[in-house]
């Protein structure tokens, strides 16, 4: 799957957030530290996800853009 992240270059490093999934926020001292973190923090968020939905009618939908 594929996400869109926003970076931010502070004086402290990188913080990149996934505008996609609220709360979903990770940070690095470089871009590409940043942007491994935010692969964990998207995997973690979505375990969680399934967790809290696990034993419901959930169903997966297409959406063309």
């Amino acid at each position: 799957m594929n996400y869109k992240v926003r970076l931010h270059k502070s004086e402290e490093g990188y913080s990149v957030s996934c505008p996609g999934l609220p709360g979903c926020w990770s940070q690095g001292e470089t871009e590409e530290e940043a942007l491994e973190n935010i692969q964990d923090a998207i995997k973690e968020y979505l375990a969680a996800v399934d967790e809290l939905v696990h034993g419901e009618d959930v169903r997966e939908i297409e959406v063309p853009v």
